[in-house]
């Protein structure tokens, strides 16, 4: 396979860290078995990995008071959660950036229940929410769920989740925070009674595999479960348990991905998370030189890196987000283009339908993959 300079890390982080290759491959070949489902060596091993793989997210959230469940993506985890704590007649509140597995959930459950839907309000020119605003909408219809996208995957703007939280407990409404593209590199302290949930993904920012996704919340033991079936424990009931996490737990655990996750948490650790958020900002303030030296260039992400993650949009005057995906991908350049399954992220930004070109970095984004991309963006600009 040829090499590809990487600035797709949005969607996915690539490479991982070797020690997750590793692990998972050691996984793979030495203790691949059901997790919970017998007393043998093996399998008692896997349920001890699949719980330290809880207790380092619970360590690594500061969320000792939280419960860990395990989803195999964050879409499902997101599913599990809205469809569960929307009820009839509630008014919910989003960010301006949110992404499909939000809003197309919602609109899903607009099918089956009264609702009425808000957008936080943003200032634009300011790259900031209108507080005030947001203070004279909460107190005019009280907010009943408040979901939040801790850092946009199309402009990597990082939302001030405290400051909202805070205000929308004054109405007792229950805040679910996605964290898909801040979990690892942005610390937070999850244990605050004003975050009720929080939705990770281990492929993303937390530099593991595909296949393990989850919740960090409180106790969820009330909540129908979306997906059901056998759980390992109380099995002669007929109804999923009530116990957590097997509640909402239902089928063989992908302890493949669990494993690649345990490793990648404990590279982070490694590396700590205060670090890994420096090369981050390190990272987007390249992208902001290298972009801003191109005039062809209008970049719709914050120019400031104390407000966003290693994710920059722009558009190609002249060019359609498509089209410039394709000479990038011949120069063996990888981004991302389009809407990334936020379309109301982009009509807040002014750059519906064509959407835009996304660059997005890593921990192993080099200063040779930096400087290959700015040539490639002069040959751009100057064959325009």
């Amino acid at each position: 396979m040829e090499k590809i300079i990487d600035f797709e890390n949005a969607a996915t982080t690539f490479p991982k860290p070797d020690v997750v290759y590793d692990f998972a491959d050691k996984c793979f070949r030495e203790f691949c078995v059901s997790v919970g489902r017998g007393q043998y060596k093996l399998a008692s091993f896997a349920a001890r990995l699949t719980d330290e793989t809880r207790q380092l997210l619970q360590c690594l959230f500061h969320s000792s008071n939280k419960k860990i469940v395990f989803t195999h993506t964050a879409t499902e985890a997101l599913n599990l959660l809205l469809q569960n704590i929307i009820k009839d007649g509630a008014n919910v509140y989003i960010s301006p950036f949110e992404h499909n597995a939000v809003t197309r959930v919602i609109e899903h459950i607009k099918k089956q229940k009264e609702l009425q839907v808000h957008v936080l309000p943003f200032l634009l020119d300011k790259w900031e929410y209108d507080m005030e605003k947001i203070k004279a909408d909460f107190n005019l219809c009280h907010p009943d769920v408040l979901v939040v996208s801790h850092a946009s995957n199309v402009c990597g703007f990082i939302s001030p989740i405290k400051q909202l939280c805070a205000l929308s407990k004054e109405y007792d409404c229950t805040n679910i925070i996605d964290m898909c593209q801040s979990a690892g590199i942005v610390d937070v302290e999850l244990a605050s009674d004003n975050y009720d949930y929080a939705v990770f993904d281990g492929h993303k920012t937390l530099y593991g595999p595909f296949g393990v996704a989850g919740i960090i919340g409180k106790p969820m033991d009330l909540f129908d479960p979306i997906i059901v079936g056998g759980t390992g424990v109380d099995s002669l009931n007929q109804e999923m348990p009530s116990s957590l996490p097997e509640r909402f737990e239902a089928g063989s655990h992908n302890i493949v991905a669990i494993a690649g996750l345990n490793a990648a948490i404990k590279w982070i650790n490694s590396i700590g998370v205060n670090n890994l958020y420096a090369k981050e900002k390190q990272n987007h303030r390249k992208l902001i030189e290298i972009l801003l030296n191109h005039s062809n260039i209008d970049i719709k992400s914050p120019l400031s890196n104390e407000k966003s993650v290693g994710i920059v949009s722009c558009v190609f005057r002249g060019y359609s987000s498509d089209s410039i995906g394709n000479v990038l991908s011949k120069n063996d350049i990888a981004v991302r283009t389009g809407l990334h399954c936020a379309p109301l992220a982009h009509k807040t930004l002014g750059t519906l339908p064509a959407g835009t070109v996304r660059f997005s970095t890593s921990w192993f984004t080099s200063e040779a993959d930096f400087n290959e991309l700015d040539n490639v963006l002069s040959y751009i600009e100057e064959n325009s």
